[in-house]
């Protein structure tokens, strides 16, 4: 089979199409025919170790010990371990797969309990752009931030990956939301549900005297004494990724800042079926979509992971395999 696959941390070029033995699956396992992946965040930092703690976390300190990108995946299952019970040949699923990792291939093997049955409506493009972008969203603003009906709810980074599902989510529990994005990308905040928008390059909503109930920054690169500003007095601040400063401070100073009432964290979204299935149920009933920016063949998932690295998606990139 083809896959993706890279032996030394770097740039998108480190990225190598290969002829590589198609998996087994174990008795705990499927293998899934890929026709659709998408890229994370999380693909570039374990490609490129911009932030040092991906090499101390188990992606290995010199060299990648998987080198194997892409977590987010949707196929069909062509074979099923002895002791498979959800899943049977010929179903469509989606799932995240990073504890394994290698969804750029056109076949992985994963545990049953990473993955879900497809949502009926959605293509397996739509269905690879859900499951971590998605969970990250749902997790951060329902677990960790605890969001209630008819807070004032604030997305920074509203336009990309995680940001997309984050004001749909956020609109699903009730909340008013405002959505932080560019010029380019209101008018698609507002189209998601957003009910106020703030266009970063003219206003700084952390100095603009609005306060909120919760704010969700995705990538975001404020300060902590910045959002904290912006929050009510019993607010909470949930971060969903950002720079190696913005990941120091929420965990070293996170609780410092929240002595008085105000909350400061970070969301590190783990695989849940449940949260998958949940997200599934949503996306049948049309309350929530996914957002595509860009589609790649396989053979060209360097210059998509080249795309994604700018920053500047408006949604998921994703890397397809075979028409839907």
């Amino acid at each position: 089979m083809k896959a993706i696959v890279y032996e030394k941390y770097g740039q998108p070029g480190v990225l190598e199409l290969r002829e590589i033995e198609t998996p087994t699956p174990k008795d705990d396992e499927v293998l899934v025919k890929i026709h659709a992946a998408s890229l994370n965040q999380y693909d570039w930092h374990l490609l490129t170790a911009d932030i040092f703690l991906v090499r101390l976390m188990g992606g290995g300190l010199l060299k990648p010990k998987r080198g194997a990108p892409g977590a987010d995946i949707a196929g069909v299952i062509q074979a099923v371990g002895k002791n498979v019970t959800q899943f049977r040949v010929g179903d469509a699923v989606f799932g995240d797969i990073a504890a394994v990792g290698g969804g750029c291939a056109e076949y992985v093997c994963a545990p049953e309990k990473l993955l879900a049955h497809k949502p009926t409506n959605l293509s397996f493009e739509q269905a690879a752009a859900v499951p971590m972008a998605a969970v990250t969203a749902l997790q951060g603003l329902r677990d960790e931030g605890k969001i209630q009906a008819g807070q004032n709810v604030l997305i920074q980074g509203a336009a990309g990956g995680v940001g997309t599902f984050a004001v749909q989510i956020a609109k699903l529990f009730g909340a008013h939301v405002t959505a932080v994005c560019s010029a380019r990308n209101l008018e698609q905040a507002r189209t998601l549900g957003a009910d106020a928008v703030i266009d970063y390059t003219k206003s700084d909503f952390t100095r603009a005297g609005q306060q909120y109930d919760l704010i969700f920054a995705a990538n975001g690169y404020h300060s902590l004494a910045d959002y904290k500003r912006a929050l009510t007095s019993n607010g909470s601040y949930v971060m969903a990724g950002g720079t190696m400063r913005q990941i120091f401070e929420a965990m070293l100073l996170g609780k410092w800042h929240s002595r008085d009432g105000k909350k400061m964290s970070g969301v590190s979204a783990h695989v849940s079926q449940s949260d998958l299935e949940f997200l599934k149920t949503q996306i049948e009933a049309r309350k929530i979509m996914p957002v595509i920016d860009r589609c790649y063949p396989l053979n060209q998932t360097a210059d998509a992971m080249r795309y994604l690295g700018q920053g500047h998606a408006r949604g998921k990139v994703i890397i397809t395999f075979a028409p839907s």
